[in-house]
């Protein structure tokens, strides 16, 4: 267990400076079309999004590996994590926006925090407790269709709010 503790708070450490790194590597590669996919390529709510999936999705692939014969239940834990972790920023994002009545920075770098620190904490516990097992190939079907949303809905995105930039640009 004191292995997974640890492996847990590496992931969040290196999941926080991936995300952050990330928000900026489109414009960095020139707009690359590639590194488009999987990082933001607007100030959507959505293509940030992507900051925490990305990379804690790596992540969770080498602490299956690692892990998995030790703690079976990692797979569906991992895969919960990602999915509420993704979901929490835009719900965050929406919730403070709609009470504000505007956005404001830190409180965007908040939710971000705060999504990756639950996402981890959630994997953690459940991991620890295998609740999840019997929803294993659920969870992980649905982080399979969010990954193929993003690569689609990156540059063909739909006419709704989640997708367009708070701020009218696109």
């Amino acid at each position: 267990m004191k292995h997974l503790k640890h492996d847990t708070i590496t992931g969040i450490i290196l999941v926080l400076i991936a995300g952050t790194l990330a928000h900026f590597l489109y414009d960095w590669t020139g707009n690359n079309h590639i590194v488009g996919f999987f990082t933001p390529i607007s100030e959507s709510v959505w293509e940030h999004m992507k900051l925490l999936f990305f990379p804690m999705l790596l992540y969770s692939l080498i602490m299956v590996l690692k892990f998995h014969r030790i703690y079976v239940c990692i797979p569906s834990a991992l895969c919960f994590g990602i999915i509420t972790g993704t979901f929490l920023i835009p719900l965050v994002y929406y919730t403070y926006t709609s009470i504000l009545g505007k956005n404001v920075f830190i409180l965007d770098i908040g939710t971000f925090i705060l999504s990756v620190l639950t996402a981890f904490w959630l994997s953690y516990k459940l991991t620890l407790s295998c609740r999840l097992e019997s929803y294993t190939y659920l969870l992980c079907i649905i982080v399979c269709l969010l990954f193929i949303c993003f690569l689609i809905f990156t540059y063909r995105p739909p006419h709704a709010a989640i997708f367009q930039d708070p701020d009218g640009r696109r």
